[in-house]
């Protein structure tokens, strides 16, 4: 029984520090914001031509 309980506790370690990775990027990582275009054929804006 102690190498399960040692096993359990690794993983749930391990989950604790992917959880804490991914808090720690949603928190402090800051998106930066800019304009997107994006060019559209003219074949495809016709509804005759499909």
């Amino acid at each position: 029984m102690p190498t399960l309980f040692r096993f359990l506790a690794t993983i749930a370690i391990l989950a604790g520090l992917v959880f804490a990775g991914m808090f720690a990027l949603a928190t402090f990582v800051q998106p930066t914001q800019r304009e997107m275009s994006v060019t559209i054929p003219n074949s495809k804006l016709q509804p005759g031509n499909r």
